[in-house]
C-alpha cells in the first residue's frame, strides 16, 4: 500500500494542457479503461509485497534485507524515473512510451514470478518500478491531449474509487492467491497474474490508443536524473545494509556517497537548462513545506503499513489471507475519507483537512499502540480493526490533499515541475519509509515490542509534521494546473 499517486500530478512538464480533439464516447471509455488499468497495475504491485513478503522469504530466503528491499526497490526506481518518464513521453510520444512501459512492466512481472533467488527478484522489482515510471505519466498526458474538459471531469471522478479498490484489492488478492497455492506455486501467481493483465493491456493499447508524434525539441536532463538515482540508491543501500549487517565500510560509505551526490544533484538543479526541479520552487514557502510534510508523512505511513502486515503474520500468527483481511479496515478508511475529500471537503477546509487527517492518524496509531501495550501478541485482528480503520481515515484525508494544497501558490509555468517533483518525492518517501520503519521493527526485539517502538516512531514523526502545516497555502488551486 505504497503508491498514492494523484493522477493530476503525473503529467510531464511539457504535456499539452489543451485537448487537440475530443474523442467519441466509445473511444473515451476505451482510452480511460487503459489508463485505469495502468494505474491499477501500479497500485496492486506496489501493495502486494506488504502481504507476500514473509512467504517469499520463507520460500527463497533473503531474510530481513529482502523484506526491506521488496517494496523499497520498486518505489526507488519509480520515484527516480517518474519525472524523466513524463519528459520522455513528451519527447517521443505518449503512445509509444505507454506501450514500452506496459510491455516492460509485464515482462518484469514475469521475471519476478519466476525468480529462483532474492537477487534476481530485487532486480526484477527495480525493472518493474522503472517501466512503471515510463508507463504511469503517459496516461494522464494522453487524457489531457484527447479529452474534453467534461470528459476529464468524468475521468477524475473514477480515479479515487480506483485507487481505493486497488488499495483494497492488492493485498487481498495476494493473500488469497498465496493461501490457494495455485499449481503449487505459492507466492508466484501474485506477480504472474500480470502476464494476463499486461498482455491484454499491450494488445488493446497498440490497437486503440490515439497516435502522437511527440516533440523532439523537448530536453531531458539525463545527468540530473543519474545524480538523483545514485543519491537515492546510496542512501537506501546504506540504511538497509547498516541496519541488517552492521555499520561497516559498505554502509557508511554508501551513505557518504549518497550525501555527496545529493549535493551534486542540488548544484545541477541550479545550472541545468531544463532542471528536473525548477530552482525557483524552493523559494516558494508553501511548496517547500508541502515537500517536507509529504516526505515525512508518506515515509512513515508507508512503513507503518508494512510493519502492521508483518506484525499480523509474525506476531499474531495470521495467514496471508487473514492478514490481508486485517488490513481491509485501513483500506476502507482510506476510501471513505477519499470520497469525502472528493465531495468538497478539500475545497471547503483547505489545509485544515490535512491537519484533521494527521490528528486522525495520531488517534488511530495511539489507539493501536495502547492495544499492543495491553495485549501484546494475544491481540486479535478483530480488536485491531477499529483503530486500523481510524488510521485509514487519517491517511485518506492526507493522500493527494497534501500535494494539492502544496501547489496552491505555484505559478502556471512551474506547475508541471512542481507536480512531477512532488509525486517523485512521494514515491521516494515510500521506498525510504519502508526501509527505515521495517529496520526499526526488526531491530527492537520480539514482535510486540518491535510493533510498539515502530508505532512510537511513526507517531512522533507525524506529530512533527503538524507545526509545518501552517506554512502551507490555505487552499488548493481553484482550477487544477494543467487541466
Amino acid at each position: 500500500m505504497t503508491s498514492t499517486t494523484n493522477p493530476a500530478e503525473t503529467t510531464g512538464a511539457g504535456s499539452p494542457t489543451t485537448p487537440a480533439a475530443t474523442l467519441s464516447k466509445a473511444a473515451f471509455w476505451v482510452v480511460l479503461a487503459l489508463v485505469l488499468l495502468a494505474d491499477a497495475l501500479d497500485m496492486i504491485d506496489s501493495t502486494v509485497t506488504n502481504i507476500a513478503a514473509p512467504t517469499i522469504v520463507g520460500d527463497i530466503g533473503g531474510g530481513e534485507a529482502l523484506i526491506k528491499w521488496l517494496g523499497s526497490s520498486y518505489a526507488l526506481a519509480m520515484g527516480v524515473l517518474l519525472v524523466i518518464g513524463g519528459r520522455l513521453g513528451d519527447k517521443f510520444g505518449q503512445r509509444r512510451l505507454f506501450l514500452v512501459g506496459m510491455t516492460g512492466f509485464t515482462l518484469a512481472s514475469a521475471v519476478c514470478g519466476l525468480s529462483p533467488d532474492p537477487a534476481l527478484l530485487i532486480v526484477a522489482r527495480v525493472l518493474q518500478g522503472a517501466f512503471g515510471a515510463l508507463l504511469i505519466p503517459q496516461g494522464m498526458a494522453i487524457m489531457a491531449r484527447n479529452f474534453s474538459r467534461e470528459q476529464m471531469g468524468k475521468a477524475f471522478n473514477l480515479f479515487g474509487p480506483l485507487l481505493g479498490l486497488s488499495t483494497v484489492g492488492g493485498p487481498i488478492l495476494a493473500g488469497f492467491l498465496i493461501d490457494a497455492d495455485v499449481a503449487g506455486l505459492s507466492w508466484r501467481p501474485v506477480f504472474l497474474i500480470n502476464l494476463v493483465l499486461g498482455t491484454l493491456g499491450v494488445l488493446a493499447a497498440a490497437k486503440l490508443l490515439p497516435h502522437d508524434e511527440g516533440d523532439r525539441s523537448v530536453t531531458v536532463d539525463g545527468r540530473g536524473s543519474a545524480l538523483l538515482a545514485v543519491t537515492m540508491f546510496g542512501l537506501m543501500l546504506g540504511l538497509i545494509e547498516g541496519s541488517t549487517n552492521g555499520w561497516g565500510v559498505l554502509s557508511i560509505g554508501s551513505l557518504l556517497v549518497g550525501a555527496v551526490f545529493l549535493a551534486l544533484f542540488a548544484r545541477r538543479q541550479r545550472t541545468a537548462p531544463e532542471p528536473l526541479i525548477k530552482p525557483s520552487l524552493f523559494h516558494n514557502k508553501g511548496f517547500t513545506s508541502g515537500l517536507f510534510v509529504g516526505l515525512l508523512y508518506f515515509a512513515v505511513t508507508s512503513g507503518l503499513l508494512y510493519v502492521i502486515s508483518l506484525f499480523m503474520q509474525q506476531g499474531l500468527g495470521a495467514s496471508p489471507a487473514d492478514a490481508s483481511l486485517g488490513l481491509l479496515p485501513l483500506a476502507l478508511g482510506i476510501i471513505v475519507a477519499a470520497f469525502a475529500s472528493m465531495g468538497g471537503l478539500t475545497k471547503k477546509l483547505g489545509r485544515n483537512l490535512i491537519a484533521a487527517g494527521m490528528l486522525l492518524s495520531l488517534a488511530g496509531g495511539g489507539w493501536l499502540l495502547a492495544l499492543v501495550l495491553a495485549q501484546g501478541t494475544s491481540l486479535s485482528l478483530w480488536a485491531m480493526a477499529p483503530a486500523v480503520f481510524v488510521t485509514g481515515l487519517g491517511m485518506g484525508c492526507c493522500f493527494g490533499t497534501i500535494f494539492d494544497i502544496a501547489i496552491g501558490d505555484v505559478s502556471g509555468d512551474e506547475a508541471g515541475s512542481a507536480s512531477g517533483s512532488l509525486t517523485a518525492v512521494q514515491q521516494l518517501a515510500n521506498g525510504l519509509g519502508s526501509a527505515v520503519v521495517t529496520t526499526v521493527y526488526f531491530h527492537t526485539g520480539a514482535p510486540a515490542h518491535a510493533m510498539t517502538v515502530s508505532l512510537i516512531v511513526v507517531l512522533a514523526v507525524t506529530a512533527a509534521c503538524l507545526p509545518a502545516l501552517r506554512l502551507l497555502p490555505r487552499r488548493a488551486p481553484e482550477e487544477p494546473h494543467g487541466h
